[in-house]
């Protein structure tokens, strides 16, 4: 009962009561039944819910008892973690601050929670990164510092459920300069620099040693675990006569060492222990040095890396002039190979300028200070002086010197550059001009057969002969329309056209010309814009760049043996954006089409490369080429506002298999319709005929034109110059001004302003071999007309009555 009563919390009066009323009960039951079974039901009943009041009172019990639990005393807590010696916190599950110690509140405050301590920034990350390590290992531990301050921290994962971190703080002292020095000199960097051939020893004012390096022990006390504290530093070496160091130790069968003394004038760096100023001596082995061979220590991979790095071009010899090293700037500059180093500075120069080299190097070996500068010309380029520097340096082992040259590699390249530029400007200018006179000359001879065969007929003895004049003339002027296009003063129709309709307009000519081995591939991109070009010349251009990738094609076989090959070309769309992508100092940002050629005959030279353009240059047999083909292209292309490029297609194992040329022509984006490409209409015939005032300087071509205007039934006046035909100039004299563009005395365009002063609907004439459209520009006239040179008979003729048939106002 007395357990009953201690698990229910009933007295046990309680207890004999239930129990009585219970018996009751069943009495009662069982008298008024008269049933065993059903007494039995009754009972088991009550049992029941006896039993379930016994366990709601206990759990009950059990909640008035969670009820009332006692809440920590963290005060109390912090007060049993107290230590002298260790900062301790205690931290939940999100990092709160629920106590710390007095000494943790003394170092941190309060107030801080941890990891976000009064630490450096690094360390406040290093602390969260430590305490999350110790929420998942249960255990984690870290060195933490805040100025000169450094703690040892241990954090634990403690509690019931593991939700809380005990943090511990252990002082380990304060990090003086000094002592960091000593520590870090006997340490793994210590041997560091001895295993560089650099010794340091940390010397008081006293001349005591305070810390050496682990070489520094073992070659002064033959054991790099040596304790040399406290002895006198320059006890451990001596000098000889020539005042070089060594170990005292080691005597002259060691190395001579150079000295350097670095003075801790900084007052953080005094010593604790009252030594006044201390020093760094630093000592290198004088036989380590940059490119010094036959040593222990062997070169300076770390300085060495480092010149190789700059720019100037830098190389180091010996006192006898030996090249030791030179960096890669240097080997560019004096024109070397990237294995290519001679052995002494002399043997680059040309053989007048190698005695001023020796004798430059050999004086500052001996002990000159400061630096110099000597001219001279090396024999990479003999002509193109440059300036050598010269130094002597100490304190890379014995006497050194030092010697730069700047890379000018690139402003070689941009001066041949404008060179180039330069001299093709100069020869497009004399090309023009001999074009010129070349044309006049021309016109002479085309003129004269042209009379001549209106005297023979077909059969005659002189007719054939007449015809082959005419006929290599006309290929004559045909090679002086290239030099034109090359001096970009050729005369040009241009329209606006599509490059894929030019393509096909030529390609069956192309398969003509490159015939049955070449294959030809041509391959059009969509998206393309139109271009203003004349067709002509553009058909021109292609024919070129085809006959050179035959002839290309055909010379890369063996033995002179004809091989197959392919040509293809293809035009595609360049965007603003590929321009820019080009990052190139010769095309203007913008649209283009480019037309590419590429072929398989081997490719261009790199001493071709540059010159491919030139006029006059082929890498043909001779007799196989005129030099005249791509410098056509060139000119055709510039005229038209384009670019044209050369270079080389190579394969997969980067070895060159053809050459490749792209050319960019600028999109017209004006609203002008293609124009279809039809033969000019016939000029219609002129019966009335005229008076004509012919101005021309050279005899020949005046008499030529002369007599071809005179057998159409015009009348003319001939003139040498601009002021002869002024003098015959009368108001309604003449119908028609014939003249050349360049006279002495007066040329035709000042003439011819002079004249419509006089009669200003006087339609002009001018001859010349000049592009219309630089004379159109030049001159600016109304109603002026243009006549090529060379003309024929009927050229002329055919002109001048289409002029004068059209009336006083024409302008074409």
């Amino acid at each position: 009962m007395s357990f009953l009563a201690e698990r229910t919390g009933l007295r046990l009066a309680d207890h004999t009561l239930v129990v009585c009323g219970c018996l009751l009960s069943l009495t009662i039951v069982m008298w008024v039944s008269e049933s065993v079974l059903v007494t039995m039901a009754y009972g088991g009943g009550l049992l029941a819910l006896g039993a379930l009041a016994i366990f709601i009172s206990r759990h009950k019990i059990a909640l008035q008892a969670s009820d009332h639990a006692v809440v920590p005393d963290w005060a109390l807590t912090a007060a049993a973690i107290a230590d002298d010696h260790a900062g301790l916190a205690i931290t939940d599950h999100d990092g709160r601050m629920l106590c710390g110690n007095p000494l943790f509140n003394r170092w941190f405050g309060g107030g801080c929670v941890p990891p976000r301590l009064a630490l450096d920034d690094d360390y406040d990350a290093t602390l969260q990164l430590a305490a999350r390590a110790a929420r998942r290992d249960g255990e984690a531990h870290q060195r933490v510092c805040r100025g000169q301050e450094i703690w040892d921290v241990t954090i634990k994962r403690a509690g019931r459920g593991d939700d809380y971190l005990i943090w511990r703080f252990t002082k380990i002292g304060v990090s003086h300069p000094v002592e960091g020095m000593k520590e870090r000199l006997t340490s793994s960097v210590g041997r560091m620099f001895s295993q560089a051939a650099v010794e340091i020893v940390l010397v008081g004012a006293d001349g005591a040693i305070r810390a050496v390096t682990p070489g520094f022990a073992k070659r002064a006390g033959a054991d790099s675990e040596a304790d040399l504290t406290g002895q006198d530093f320059v006890a451990l070496l001596r000098t000889d006569e020539r005042e070089q160091i060594y170990f005292a130790r080691e005597g002259r069968s060691g190395s001579p060492q150079i000295l350097v003394r670095v003075p801790l004038s900084d007052p953080e760096m005094k010593s604790d222990e009252g030594d006044g100023e201390l020093s760094l001596m630093l000592l290198f082995d004088s036989a380590v040095g940059i490119g010094v061979q036959g040593t222990d220590q062997g070169q300076a991979p770390e300085l060495e890396a480092l010149l190789e790095k700059l720019p100037l071009g830098l190389a180091m010899t010996n006192k006898d002039g030996y090249f030791l090293f030179a960096n890669p700037a240097f080997h560019r500059a004096a024109g070397l190979g990237e294995e290519e180093l001679p052995s002494y500075p002399s043997d680059l120069v040309i053989q007048e300028d190698k005695g001023a080299l020796s004798n430059a190097v050999r004086r500052y070996s001996t002990g000159a200070t400061g630096r110099g500068d000597v001219t001279v010309r090396l024999r990479s380029e003999p002509d193109e002086p440059v300036s050598f520097g010269i130094a002597a340096v100490r304190g890379l082992g014995e006497a050194t010197i030092l010697l730069s040259i700047a890379d000018s590699s690139e402003e070689t390249r941009l001066r041949r550059q404008v060179a180039q530029a330069t001299k093709m400007q100069a020869v497009g200018q004399l090309a023009g001009g001999v074009a010129h006179d070349f044309n006049n000359v021309l016109t002479a001879i085309i003129g004269y057969c042209d009379l001549m065969l209106l005297r023979h007929l077909p059969g005659d003895s002189d007719y054939d002969d007449i015809q082959q004049i005419k006929a290599n003339s006309n290929r004559a002027a045909s090679l002086t329309r290239q030099l034109l296009a090359f001096s970009r003063q050729q005369t040009l129709r241009p329209e606006v056209v599509q490059l894929p309709d030019v393509l096909s307009e030529v390609s069956q000519l192309l398969k003509r010309l490159l015939g049955a081995k070449i294959t030809l591939k041509i391959h059009h991109a969509r998206g393309l814009g139109p271009v203003r070009a004349d067709p002509r010349q553009l058909e021109q251009v292609i024919i070129n760049l085809a006959v050179n990738a035959r002839d290309a094609i055909q010379s890369n076989g063996r033995d002179g043996e004809q091989t197959g090959g392919t040509l293809s070309f293809c035009t595609r769309a360049v965007s603003r954006a590929d321009i820019e992508r080009l990052e190139s100092d010769i095309i203007p940002v913008g649209e283009y089409t480019a037309l590419i050629a590429e072929d398989t005959g081997g490719g261009i030279s790199p001493e071709a490369l540059g010159k491919i353009f030139e006029p006059f240059f082929t890498t043909k047999e001779q007799g196989k080429g005129t030099g005249l083909g791509l410098s056509t292209v060139y000119g055709i292309v510039k005229q038209s506002g384009g670019f044209v490029f050369a270079d080389n297609v190579t394969d997969a194992a980067n070895r060159i298999t053809g050459a490749r040329f792209t050319v960019y022509l600028p999109i017209h984006n004006a609203p002008t319709e293609i124009q279809a490409r039809q033969e000019p209409e016939p000029a219609s015939r002129w019966s009335g005929g005229g008076h004509i005032l012919l101005v021309e300087d050279e005899d020949m071509v005046r008499a030529v034109a002369e007599r071809a205007l005179l057998r159409q039934g015009y009348e003319v006046t001939a003139a040498r110059d601009g002021d002869e035909g002024l003098e015959h100039m009368q108001p309604g004299r003449f119908d028609l001004v014939i003249s050349d563009v360049v006279m002495p005395t007066m040329d035709g365009p000042a003439m011819a302003r002079e004249i419509r002063k006089i009669e200003p609907e006087l339609p002009i004439l001018f001859m010349s071999g000049y592009a219309e459209e630089q004379l159109r520009s030049d001159i600016d006239i109304d109603r002026m007309h243009f006549l090529p040179k060379p003309f024929s008979v009927q050229q002329i003729a055919a002109k001048v009555s289409q002029i004068l048939s059209q009336g006083p106002h024409s302008d074409q």
